[in-house]
């Protein structure tokens, strides 16, 4: 039996309810996941609970890189490009199957934000900072040869660029990986899992929540030595809940991508460019496709769907066709799109939102209840150490009791154990050709690898099982196989966490989930057991998820 299958959700409750508890995390998406991974790592007893499916929040819906954060170089944040530089090679090495290095060219024009001399000396200190590796220190290049490297950039006043390596990732199967490691390690994890009110001792401290299983309507009580709330976005939810909503204020900045086909936008080379506002914006592709993002702006809206307005639509077409002018593309090219939020702190009302630093922040009220938000993608390791340290700092003082240093700077995620990103290189030509002895074509192959890297020897068990059931179920057997993973070893219940979080099928394949929609929730509707008002309203949700993508 699976320890993250959704056949099992009650027992996982249980189980929940009945172990004592050192912390019970709020929130699942990157910044629950690494702290619950840190936590049990640690031996501490760990459960995160999540209201939505994991990774439902920013931590589907961002820039996708995991980056250093150039443009935070601009307001001297220092010690943040340092720090969140660094993770990225250690991100690389523990995933290397879902993070990829990515060459970024920055052209800068005359009148720009960025010139030659600022590039250049911008680009040498990121690479000291974030201790880059000598083959992917950064390279100048003059405005022929930054044209050689991509034809489409606009060729008016342009100086030159420069040349450095960020990161490629999936975001939400990172937080999907590091909260399978953490399972794997003995944490308990539960989606559709909500936190409706916290429980206090007779001291008033904060020792537990009620949470509700959005599923059965059932609540349970679960019982914690502490509490943390990575909840994001609804992190003035539980402070409010808690009574201790105060200091720094709370700030949604909204961040939009689009998506185009890559015959529409044939993009060789992953572009980091100046909007005619000044704004910076990455066009990078991906496979067949090219998307293009982000905005940064307030945001007060709903925050359980945020969708790509035509204004947040238009910006971005405007800042492409002022540096790609030759493309001329149109609304009507967008095939997806993904809006989302950002969760900041500041001291007043006053920044602009590229302007509130992107460091995390850790209040703890007076119940003990402990809040982490802010952040970056990239740095999601260090903000769950900073995390866990305050918890055992707190046991050691409280109990007694010694925990040791995070131990995650070399803990391989999920699907990570292929000997980093040198092995992976060994592992995918082992696993390309195992895979195409059972007959799975190639391209589907090289799929399945850099999604899955060292798990992808169950995905081509399950295929193997499953020829016959694909047939009589009409699914596609290769579909039905990445299903089955996701519901039996990934915890998927729903249309939309299978085609948004465990295969991002629905930004950059949405023909693809329209071919398949209708086989997968039949299957998803007779497997787990959903009654006909299930049925209909999670495809209603799918439905209209497919509507908001494509603006």
């Amino acid at each position: 039996m699976s320890l993250f299958s959704s056949h099992y959700r009650n027992d996982r409750f249980k189980q929940m309810k009945q172990e004592k508890l050192d912390v019970l995390v709020i929130g699942g998406g990157i910044t629950g996941a690494g702290i619950s991974l840190d936590a049990v790592t640690r031996g501490l007893k760990t459960a995160v609970v999540e209201m939505q499916d994991f990774a439902s929040g920013t931590s589907s819906r961002s820039t996708k890189l995991v980056h250093g954060g150039l443009r935070y170089l601009q307001q001297l944040q220092v010690k943040l490009v340092a720090e969140v530089g660094k993770e990225r090679a250690i991100v690389y090495e523990n995933a290397p199957h879902i993070t990829t290095p990515e060459w970024m060219m920055l052209p800068f024009y005359k009148n720009g934000t960025f010139g030659p001399l600022t590039t250049n000396i911008g680009l040498r200190v990121y690479d000291f900072l974030a201790g880059v590796k000598k083959s992917e220190r950064r390279k100048m290049f003059n405005s022929k040869e930054a044209i050689q490297k991509e034809p489409l950039i606009k060729r008016e006043g342009l100086k030159g660029a420069g040349y450095y390596v960020e990161y490629k990732t999936d975001d939400a199967r990172l937080t999907i990986e590091v909260l399978k490691k953490a399972i794997e390690r003995g944490a308990h994890a539960m989606n559709y899992a909500k936190a409706v009110d916290l429980i206090y001792n007779a001291s008033g401290k904060v020792c537990g929540a009620k949470v509700k299983d959005m599923i059965s309507g059932e609540i349970h009580e679960i019982y914690a030595k502490k509490v943390i709330s990575a909840s994001g976005p609804w992190i003035d939810d539980l402070r409010e809940m808690d009574h201790s909503k105060e200091g720094k204020t709370l700030h949604l900045s909204k961040g939009v991508h689009l998506v185009f086909s890559k015959k529409v936008f044939p993009l060789k080379q992953a572009i980091y460019f100046d909007s005619p506002d000044g704004r910076m914006i990455f066009a990078i592709p991906r496979d067949d496709k090219t998307y293009v993002g982000t905005t940064d702006t307030y945001y007060e809206g709903n925050i359980e769907n945020i969708t790509a307005t035509t204004e947040d639509r238009d910006y971005i077409l405007d800042a492409i066709q002022f540096i790609f002018p030759s493309l001329n593309i149109q609304a009507d090219d967008v095939e997806s799109s993904w809006a989302g939020v950002r969760a900041l702190f500041s001291d007043g009302d006053s920044e602009k939102p590229g302007e509130i630093s992107r460091k995390e922040e850790i209040f703890i009220s007076e119940s003990g209840l402990i809040s982490i938000a802010g952040g970056k993608l990239t740095g999601y390791r260090k903000m769950a150490e900073e995390a866990v340290n305050t918890v055992v700092e707190q046991l050691k003082e409280e109990d007694g009791i010694l925990y040791s240093s995070s131990v995650t700077k070399h803990l391989p995620l999920s699907g990570g154990n292929v000997g980093g990103s040198k092995g992976f290189e060994y592992s995918k030509k082992q696993k390309l050709t195992e895979g195409k002895a059972l007959g799975i074509p190639e391209t589907i192959v090289r799929k399945l690898i850099n999604m899955y890297g060292g798990n992808v020897d169950t995905l081509f068990s399950i295929y193997q099982e499953n020829i016959e059931k694909a047939k009589q179920e009409q699914i596609d057997p290769f579909v039905l196989a990445e299903l089955i993973y996701s519901i039996d070893y990934e915890l998927t219940f729903m249309p939309v966490d299978f085609f948004i979080r465990r295969t991002s099928a629905l930004f950059f394949d949405i023909n693809w989930v329209m071919d398949n929609k209708t086989p997968v929730i039949n299957y998803m509707a007779k497997s787990l057991r959903w009654n006909v008002d299930q049925k209909k309203e999670y495809s209603e949700e799918l439905e209209r998820a497919l509507h908001e993508a494509a603006i």
